[in-house]
């Protein structure tokens, strides 16, 4: 097993060659600033929703269900897209299939904005989850172009640092949209931030990837996919990452109903709760980030599924309190977002490690399994008439499968790149 530890270097990143000859250069500051942008873009647009799903009920005279499913269809859309942006990113590039998908989103956000009714909302928040799909997959692709080992795992560390604050800090900021502007404006605030991003990829994104448009062809994606997924290794990494994500992405669909609903907190107040999550999301990524500097990364995530699975015994408590409270459902999850912070980093590097020259399609299929488990999750809370019941079964559910497969895959050797994906593409 490799033996990964974060130093506090800062290295370039290595001269790649091109097919014309060119170097590609991006330092791992400027890898690490649009990794956050486009791979938190989708992310935050969730956060600065949620706040508004009450409020939305009553705007469209409906129920909570179909206001949940605007949560749950841009889970469907994100997850769908998955599996065809990696690939296309292998094929056409990095750069303009992130400019393609953030153009997407940019007309659903548009669309969400000027929605006559809840389907057509729900439509809109579909086609905005596919164009929010590429970012986390083409950032971790780019990171796999240009870096391995350490830096590699130093970037994702730094990128879910500093991707804690906008996801931490969007609910607040939608809460008080919320309450200033009505639930209209979280879509505005949605539009403004997709077209920055857009603004800042056209003009410091740099090409990173060879480009072969063999790899588009369903065939050569279906063996790019089919390798992958003949790799136990892959798989319960990408498990271990799904029950950990998964169950954050099914808290948020059911937080603002039992916050705002149950406990009666306003959007305001429901969005500085949310500040304790990305308090505890940051200091467990300093706190991983100090300790990687003597100790490997993957010796770590055992403290962050730890840290989980005593979440979930403090969220099931909840199920025999007379009353439960803000405190008593609040305190379990950020304990569980610190334990995140030590799972994400290593169990990432360690899904795409072995896949060097197909790394957008193993980044499409990692963040396909981690968000395809929150979209069951987050499908299995609409379908449940208690939010808090939801909570409480769902969550510890997913963190008893993500320690699973880490005791799995703890005892798997790593696969040597060359033996799945072949040798490195010929200079043309």
């Amino acid at each position: 097993m490799a033996d990964i530890r974060l130093t506090s270097d800062e290295n370039p990143c290595p001269m790649n060659d091109n097919p014309g000859g060119a170097p590609f250069l991006m330092s791992e500051r400027r890898v690490t600033v649009l990794g956050v942008m486009i791979a938190g873009l989708g992310p935050i647009s969730l956060a600065l929703y949620t706040p508004a799903l009450p409020e939305i009920v009553q705007a469209f005279g409906t129920t909570e269900a179909p206001v949940k499913m605007t949560v749950t269809l841009f889970f469907a859309g994100f997850v769908s897209a998955q599996l065809v942006c990696g690939p296309l990113s292998d094929a056409i590039g990095r750069r303009p299939t992130t400019l393609a998908f953030l153009w997407l989103f940019v007309l659903a956000s548009i669309g969400a904005l000027l929605a006559p009714g809840i389907g057509w909302l729900i439509a809109a928040r579909f086609v905005q989850g596919v164009g929010a799909a590429a970012g986390m997959a083409v950032s971790r692709a780019i990171v796999r172009d240009l870096f391995t080992g350490e830096a590699s795992t130093r970037i994702m560390n730094a990128t879910g640092l500093i991707m804690a604050v906008g996801p931490g800090l969007a609910p607040t900021i939608g809460g008080m949209a919320l309450t200033l502007a009505g639930w209209q404006s979280t879509l505005v605030l949605m539009l403004l931030l997709g077209i920055a991003t857009l603004a800042l990829v056209h003009a410091k994104q740099t090409e990173t990837a060879w480009r072969g448009t063999r790899k588009a062809q369903p065939p050569s994606a279906f063996a790019a996919y089919a390798a992958i997924l003949r790799t136990p290794w892959f798989l319960t990494a990408g498990v271990v990452l799904g029950g950990s994500i998964g169950g954050f992405y099914t808290l948020t669909t059911v937080l603002p109903f039992i916050v705002m609903g149950r406990f009666g907190l306003s959007g305001t107040e429901f969005g500085l709760s949310m500040l304790l999550v990305t308090v505890s999301f940051m200091a467990g990524a300093l706190t991983l980030r100090q300790l990687s500097r003597s100790r490997s990364a993957y010796s770590l995530v055992p403290i962050g599924l730890a840290c989980n699975l005593i979440c979930s015994a403090g969220l099931i408590v909840n199920l025999f309190l007379p009353e439960p409270s803000v405190v008593s459902v609040m305190a379990p999850i950020a304990l569980f977002t610190f334990g995140n912070a030590f799972v994400l980093p290593a169990m990432t590097t360690a899904a795409l490690a072995p896949f060097p020259h197909i790394a957008g399609a193993a980044a499409s299929l990692t963040n396909f399994l981690q968000m395809g488990m929150g979209l069951l999750g987050s499908a299995a809370a609409g379908l449940s008439d208690d939010s808090l019941t939801a909570l409480v079964t769902l969550v510890p559910l997913m963190s008893v499968i993500a320690v699973a497969a880490w005791m799995v895959w703890r005892t798997l050797p790593e696969p040597p790149a060359a033996a799945i994906t072949g040798p490195a593409p010929p200079e043309q």
